[in-house]
């Protein structure tokens, strides 16, 4: 099997029915100049494709550094790609100024990390989820307020929430205000960047319920950006795994926790806790060595060569295609991964007794 460019893995994967669908994009920063000179180029996003069905969820996972949450922010087009191209709903939205672009904010928003940064302190509840009814022209006066009525209840907040401004609320009521001033005009598409790593983890399990329940009421897309496998392989429909600024994997969510193909998949999965107390004790642990590399300095050839505990000399200097393998729709980045899907196990290769180290 021939290897396939990234550009060729999204057409095929697009569909009439793809809300969301990013081509080869690449997002590369200028890094400022040190004492002895330096600079150079910071490749934070790198070829990255993907597309997402319509009222499909998609996990795009990994660890910190790994690019993903940049990705997210390109597609808003809050950051400028460097290059590739973002279709919405079949609209190249790269090269739109931004007047083109504030009708199809319509059908994207954001949902960030920290819910207390992204309010704003000086305005209440109500006033944050109404703003973009008003912004967009869709409703005012008693008509906005209805809807964020509404809304408020749905988000499993009371009307009278509306009221309280962002410094009376929890953690947790305000990670819903996100959600509800995300929803309020009803879009096509939501990114939510790790919406319950800030959170409590009494509250993290309730707001993943919430997004849930809320995305099969309203047939919404998500982008659902994390690094806790354990939402992911509750809430998604297909995972996405980046590594060093590209996607080493892709699946069906059931596929992929059955069978991950790449070696840092497996490491990935070996660190999620069972929710059995026998089976966490009998589980086996992968301790990947060092760091994530520097997007700065990117290794030669497969980029997870430092790390990958059965890595093979030419693997330091022939980089991997995406392709697909096996199963009809996972895709691999990776030598050691035949054509039939057939994978290291690297859980053989070195692994050593449970302890608290999280590779993620």
């Amino acid at each position: 099997m021939t290897a396939t460019t990234s550009s060729t893995v999204s057409t095929a994967r697009g569909d009439a029915g793809t809300v969301l669908e990013v081509t080869d994009l690449k997002k590369h920063f200028r890094a400022s100049q040190g004492i002895g000179g330096g600079g150079g180029l910071v490749y934070a996003v790198d070829g990255v494709s993907l597309s997402i069905g319509r009222g499909e969820v998609l996990g795009l996972v990994g660890e910190s550094g790994s690019g993903k949450s940049t990705v997210g922010r390109c597609i808003m087009r809050l950051l400028e790609p460097t290059s590739g191209t973002v279709r919405l709903n079949g609209v190249d939205v790269t090269g739109l100024s931004r007047r083109q672009m504030r009708p199809l904010r319509r059908e994207m928003h954001m949902v960030f990390q920290d819910p207390y940064s992204s309010l704003n302190p000086r305005m209440t509840a109500g006033q944050i989820v109404e703003e973009p009814l008003q912004l967009h022209g869709v409703a005012r006066g008693s008509e906005a307020e209805d809807r964020v009525a509404v809304l408020f209840e749905k988000v499993g907040l009371g009307a009278q929430m509306r009221f309280r401004y962002p410094h009376e609320l929890s953690g947790g009521q305000r990670q819903r205000i996100g959600l509800a001033r995300a929803l309020v005009l009803e879009p096509s598409l939501i990114i939510a960047d790790e919406p319950v790593s800030a959170l409590d983890v009494s509250v993290q399990a309730s707001i993943i319920n919430l997004l849930m329940d809320l995305q099969q009421d309203m047939g919404f897309s998500c982008l659902f950006i994390t690094h806790a496998l354990s939402a992911v392989e509750f809430i998604a429909d297909r995972v996405a795994v980046m590594y060093l600024g590209k996607i080493v994997e892709e699946a069906p969510r059931e596929q992929l926790f059955a069978s991950p193909k790449h070696p840092y998949t497996q490491a990935l999965l070996s660190a999620v806790l069972a929710p059995d107390p026998r089976a966490q004790r009998e589980r086996q642990r992968v301790v990947l060595p060092g760091d994530i590399p520097s997007p700065l300095a990117p290794p030669s050839g497969c980029s997870f060569h430092t790390r990958c505990p059965v890595v093979e000399p030419q693997h330091k200097v022939e980089e991997p295609q995406l392709r697909r393998v096996g199963h009809a729709e996972h895709w691999v980045r990776c030598h050691l991964v035949d054509d039939d899907g057939r994978a290291p196990d690297i859980l053989q290769a070195t692994s050593e007794e449970p302890h608290d180290h999280d590779p993620t």
